[in-house]
């Protein structure tokens, strides 16, 4: 059996490694090696898709940064917070540098022996691919900006968020550095990411991205709303557009979309990663299925994917996007019941259950 992956990434490095590991040959179209423009970023990733990746051979729980304890701020109440996930014994979720992960799975990728890299000419590759005039039984596509998503995958729900959101890395003194907050500011919502006992990642998600926003400004955004950190310096700003997608149908012939390909979502839940890696326990499970009873890896396991998915990504995304919807009217118009909302939920152990269940499984 092979499968052909595209694009070049952190979900296609975790798949084509869980993938090969049920002994199937996989080729990476590596159009252009993977730069890293982002040195501040991290990746939150949840309890049980930690739990995932170790039972698929990929055993990040060293190399992760454990968080015990969630608190959210509202600017108004910005000396109370209004949500408290925590604190907890296991962890809530764990981060780790986008560069750091990325490392990690080149190196395993280059030890296993059943992926190669292809490198051929862009046309001719993707006239194979499109013409189905190729040697692979699957061809999956991780590339939104590719010929495949613009020819086949263009019909998508799209969602401009009108933000752009802005990181910086914080080094500090040495402390506990196990929790992750996030405060509904002026300009945006701002959180802080814990990546080790003396580094922590900030993310501004600035709500109108039209606004010209100087760097002295986000960083006085940061040190009012530092709670924890003795500062000794600030990285550069990066910045980036958000904006959100999902695909409607999720497959053509044998060619099936996945990651930023098949959804995107805002950040604001740190839940973009996590959505992928819940869809490759899906796909995951289907294979294992089929390898079991010795039936091929043929176009069906995509539409039985896309079965399995479709509904669940729908609610996530929407739900993603009613939170974040929620808390930029909440700010804007200074909602005078969400005090008493705040305050209803904060105590409600049922709704603190559920919602930390959400955060960390989805809808499986």
């Amino acid at each position: 059996m092979n499968i052909c992956l595209i694009g070049y990434g952190i979900p296609s490095l975790i798949l084509g490694n869980i993938l090969s590991n049920k002994n199937i040959k996989i080729s990476i179209f590596d159009e252009k090696k993977y730069i890293n423009k982002f040195n501040t970023r991290t990746v939150g990733i949840t309890k049980n898709n930690l739990e995932f990746l170790k039972k698929e051979n990929i055993d990040l729980k060293k190399r992760v940064w454990p968080i015990k304890n969630i608190k959210i701020y509202n600017n108004e109440q910005n000396s109370n917070e209004i949500l408290n996930f925590g604190p907890v014994k296991d962890n809530l979720f764990s981060l780790i540098k986008n560069y750091k992960l990325i490392q990690f799975l080149e190196k395993k990728t280059k030890k296993n022996k059943n992926i190669k890299k292809i490198k051929k000419n862009k046309k001719n590759f993707y006239d194979s691919i499109i013409k189905q005039n190729h040697e692979f039984d699957l061809v999956i596509n991780f590339d939104i900006r590719n010929k495949i998503s613009k020819d086949f995958f263009y019909n998508r729900q799209n969602k401009n968020y009108n933000s752009s959101a802005h990181t910086v890395l914080l080094k500090h003194k040495k402390c506990i550095n196990q929790l992750s907050y996030q405060v509904f500011s002026e300009l945006g919502p701002i959180a802080f990411l814990p990546c080790s006992s003396t580094e922590t990642s900030v993310v501004l998600s600035i709500l109108n991205q039209e606004r010209t926003t100087r760097d002295d400004e986000i960083i006085n955004l940061i040190k009012k709303h530092n709670k924890i950190y003795s500062i000794k310096s600030i990285s550069n700003i990066e910045n980036f557009k958000l904006n959100g997608s999902l695909l409607k149908n999720y497959y053509y012939k044998n060619i099936l979309s996945f990651g930023d390909s098949l959804h995107k979502i805002h950040p604001l839940a740190g839940q973009g990663l996590n959505m992928t890696l819940r869809d490759m326990k899906i796909f995951s499970e289907l294979v294992d299925k089929r390898i079991e009873v010795g039936l091929p890896l043929d176009k069906s396991i995509l539409k039985e994917f896309e079965n399995k998915t479709k509904h669940l990504n729908y609610l996530f995304v929407n739900g993603i996007d009613f939170i974040n919807e929620f808390f930029k009217f909440d700010n804007k118009f200074k909602n005078p019941y969400s005090k008493k909302i705040f305050y209803f939920l904060e105590n409600n152990s049922l709704f603190k259950k559920y919602s930390s269940r959400f955060a960390d499984r989805g809808f499986i």
